[in-house]
């Protein structure tokens, strides 16, 4: 295969050097949606309540419960904390976004002039909705006394494998070498860190940009104000890009010859994918409101454009050497990702005009997840089989509340908790990931005027989780991310 990995891999396991892996399965798979600043501020618990343009990518059925036309859209601002942790030393980074979470349009059409019973009223929904950001900046910092990124290129090199975006980097920045023998370069490929002992101070860096906008067309009908029925055909489109650099140098002046290398890997994935929805809301009561919903997996394609550099400073008895290199041309490879279903139960408890309760709990299987026709005909048996070894089933949780101060003014707030998806053993080792969780808190209010609406939320999401900074690394990183969030959203009845 031809597609450059990951240098920092998530679940913490061995994987292939030059294929997608469970990273990448779990990347496009695993959706945290924004919303609405009314539906984010409720823990987008909105597979019950309907009547919110976040419904159309929750349960499509909540499009049948408008009574009007709506046009929203929905600005967003956030603030991401990164505390990074490595062999004992924490530094912390931090960077800001602005970000458009969703543009959506219903219309409302009545059957009939008065009709109340049998089919009110017919549907339509369109627009979009962020299912998932991935702008972030890492950092991580320490010194390492017993490993370098060096140790697994050359046992690589020396096992036979010798790619043009990593070995073949550091033997032509000389920081991978043999011996001469009789005047002949021959022997095992060795490397100066190892040779004496390690000792090197390592940093890496990460900045990644991008997202996943699901475009919707929803339907749904309502029948006596009391069964919806709905359905949501969804068009994904995914933007991926991430930068990373690993500086590795002697601080300490104690390690022959070598002074610092730094390798960079540059990858943008661009793709695009589909998925059906179906859902159902039924009030046995003005009361209680029950709803489920399913979602049919989403099919991407996605196209990888990637390269990577090796710069090196060494330092011989006749002087120093600053070496730097680039693989020939960019690399890109096409391949498909089949993310698990979904299905959501949903129920709300609606207190007279005082205000609600909602709940929502989302079913997903991970181990299902495929990653299916590489460019180069290869078939993913290995990955496939290792992400139904290393994930498992979840159920995520949704909360949301809100308080009518009074006919114009509301009081908002919500809870989400997302288990972790990866299974305790793998491979006979314990996962460090299966321990941690993503969990949001959140609040807002909500201003009526007529058929203006303005709300506005603050949503903190708490996410922790266990790196790799380089393949074959034997030590890991901790990163702990907090994200503050400010979302607003103006929408207009007519």
């Amino acid at each position: 295969m031809k597609k450059l990995v990951y240098t920092i891999s998530i679940v913490l396991i061995a994987c292939s050097a030059f294929a997608q892996d469970l990273t990448d399965a779990l990347r496009y798979s695993n959706y945290h949606i924004t919303g609405t600043a009314r539906s984010a501020a409720m823990g987008n618990a909105f597979g019950a309540l309907g009547g919110d343009f976040s419904s159309l990518s929750i349960n499509p059925a909540g499009v049948g419960v408008y009574r009007s036309s709506e046009f929203v859209f929905t600005p967003s601002f956030s603030q991401n904390s990164i505390d990074g942790t490595y062999l004992g030393n924490k530094i912390t980074n931090s960077d800001y976004h602005l970000s458009l979470d969703n543009v959506g349009y219903v219309a409302s059409y009545k059957t009939g002039e008065t009709s109340e019973t049998g089919l009110v009223s017919v549907n339509f929904g369109l627009g979009f909705n962020k299912l998932g950001n991935f702008t972030m900046n890492s950092l991580a910092e320490g010194y390492n006394s017993n490993n370098s990124i060096l140790t697994s290129f050359t046992n690589n090199i020396n096992n036979g494998n010798n790619s043009n975006y990593y070995e073949d980097l550091a033997v032509r920045t000389n920081l991978l070498f043999q011996d001469k023998i009789n005047g002949v370069f021959s022997g095992p490929y060795k490397n100066d860190l190892t040779n004496n002992g390690y000792g090197e101070s390592q940093r890496k860096t990460m900045d990644r940009k991008g997202s996943i906008n699901e475009y919707l067309f929803s339907v749904a009908a309502n029948f006596n104000h009391k069964f919806y029925l709905g359905a949501t055909l969804g068009i994904h489109d995914v933007y991926f890009k991430e930068n990373s650099n690993l500086y590795e140098w002697d601080k300490a002046d104690n390690i022959p010859f070598f002074n610092n290398l730094n390798f960079t890997n540059d990858l943008k994935t661009t793709g695009n994918g589909v998925n059906f929805k179906i859902g159902a809301i039924f009030k046995p009561i003005e009361q209680l409101r029950l709803g489920v919903a399913f979602h049919s997996p989403t099919f991407y394609k996605f196209h990888d454009l990637y390269d990577s550099g090796m710069t090196s400073s060494i330092t011989y008895s006749d002087g120093t050497d600053n070496l730097t290199a680039k693989p020939a041309k960019e690399g890109t490879y096409d391949y498909e990702i089949e993310t698990p279903m979904k299905a959501i139960f949903s129920g709300a408890l609606v207190v007279g005009k005082a205000g609600l309760i909602s709940v929502d709990y989302e079913m997903v299987d991970y181990s299902t997840a495929k990653i299916k026709n590489g460019s180069d005909g290869y078939n993913y048996f290995d990955e496939n089989t290792n992400i139904s070894q290393a994930y498992k089933t979840v159920g995520n949780l949704h909360l949301g509340g809100e308080f009518r101060v009074s006919k114009s003014f509301s009081l908002r707030a919500g809870y989400e908790n997302f288990p972790s998806v990866y299974k305790d053993n793998y491979q006979g080792s314990h996962s460090p990931n299966s321990d941690l969780s993503y969990s949001t808190m959140s609040g807002g209010f909500g201003f009526r005027q007529g058929n203006v609406f303005f709300d506005a939320a603050y949503k903190r999401i708490l996410n922790n989780e266990y790196n790799k900074l380089y393949s074959g690394s034997t030590n890991l990183a901790k990163y702990e991310s907090t994200q503050n969030n400010v979302i607003f959203t103006l929408g207009f009845k007519f």
